[in-house]
């Protein structure tokens, strides 16, 4: 276990050890990220590895460990259908290293699947409450029976309390047995202040880096995978042959072994003729101005979203919004009102939507407008930490 300044400071408020399996930065880290800078001085976060994560956590001033203990978890996945003894094995060493650390600490707020057992074997040891933020739709194509089904007895018979980020989310843990839990559902906030300061220089000076001059761009933003729908955009792209002008940069790389889908995705483009006008730029940390220099932004996840937190940026940052329909995705748009919306996979319907987009800039601008009006009111981290603060002292009280 490796810890970064742990001295206890005096708190006004309860005293949160955050839990996350990951160091990789995904939504439900980037959601972490603020509320847990925002305790940080009565927090701690345990992460189960190292990495780009933690150095975020760190320039935000928030006191991290990395539980060493936890290595060997890495090796189980979501879709393993029993875990063996060295996972269980894993599992105790890690809790009882979290149930240590916990002793200092009012409440455990396990912030994923994984940190979330290991959070409820530890309460065992260290006898505090159990908030879980749970950032993933239940779906038993995607996360195993068993798992699914551990998840549902300690979210019903464990947890304190557990926080969703989108009434789709809360909705499925209901529908696989959790009717016992008690759900708070919080959408993830944004810090809009981080897209009013991007200025109409800086977005024309990334434009120009790219090459990309007054041609419309479309944006894709979020982590290259299968079920993210890259594919759908760029056959969208091959279908807009009367407008050939139209460009599509692709922020975001592959995590989670998903390398081979990112390359068959570069293939893809090529094969499509399309070589010159998609453009692969990879992780960067300037994603608010990339958001502001594109003209469009494009969502295109071929399953329900949990959340869709790159849907809320997007409208954050003034751009007119194309979504996909579906899970917490249709609670963020009003669809014809604060952004289009298109059904999964269908590179079609995308194309169509772009040309609409496109062709009516007066009706673009006034949509854009409305997405972000709705998003500060419902999407920023003014509205949204609060209701993360009242849902941890409703789980220390309880």
């Amino acid at each position: 276990m490796r810890r970064r300044g742990l001295c206890a400071p005096l708190v006004t408020g309860p005293r949160v050890l955050f839990l996350d399996h990951t160091a990789a930065l995904g939504g439900a880290e980037l959601c972490l990220l603020d509320v847990a800078a925002h305790l940080r001085d009565r927090a701690v976060v345990a992460l189960m590895a190292d990495g780009p994560f933690r150095a975020r956590l760190d320039e935000r001033g928030v006191r991290t460990v990395v539980l060493e203990e936890a290595a060997s978890l890495q090796r189980v996945k979501r879709e393993s259908r029993m875990p063996g003894p060295g996972a269980v094995s894993a599992v105790l060493g890690t809790a009882r290293a979290v149930a240590r650390l916990g002793k200092d600490y009012d409440l455990l707020y396990a912030n994923s699947q994984k940190a979330f057992i290991v959070a409820c074997v530890s309460a065992v040891f260290a006898r505090k409450p159990v908030l879980w933020h749970l950032h993933d739709i239940l779906d038993p194509d995607v996360f195993s029976r068993i798992n699914i089904g551990i998840d549902v007895l300690l979210a019903n018979h464990v947890a304190t309390r557990v926080i969703a980020n989108s009434q789709a989310t809360a909705n499925a843990l209901r529908a696989r047995g959790g009717a016992r839990a008690r759900v708070d559902v919080v959408y993830n906030g944004v810090d809009a202040a981080v897209y009013d300061a991007v200025t109409d220089a800086e977005a024309l000076a990334v434009r120009a880096s790219l090459g990309l001059g007054s041609a419309p761009v479309l944006g894709l933003f979020g982590r290259i995978a299968p079920w993210k729908g890259q594919d759908v955009a760029i056959r969208a792209m091959a279908l807009l042959s009367d407008r050939p002008e139209v460009q599509l940069v692709i922020v975001g790389d592959a995590l989670f072994g998903e390398e081979s889908y990112a390359a068959e995705m570069r293939a893809l483009a090529a094969e499509l003729g399309l070589g010159a006008r998609v453009h692969f730029l990879g992780f960067r940390s300037d994603v608010p101005v990339l958001m502001r220099a594109v003209d469009v932004l494009v969502h295109t996840s071929t399953a329900p979203e949990p959340f869709g937190r790159v849907i809320a940026e997007g409208m954050l940052a003034g751009r007119p919004v194309i979504a996909t329909a579906g899970g917490g995705a249709s609670e963020i748009v009003t669809a014809g009102e604060t952004a289009w919306q298109i059904q999964p996979r269908d590179p079609a319907a995308l194309a169509s939507a772009i040309r609409e987009v496109l062709a009516n800039p007066a009706r673009a601008r006034a949509v854009a407008a409305a997405g972000r009006a709705d998003a500060l009111a419902r999407f920023t981290l003014g509205v949204t930490l609060p209701q993360t603060e009242r849902a941890i002292e409703q789980a220390v009280r309880a």
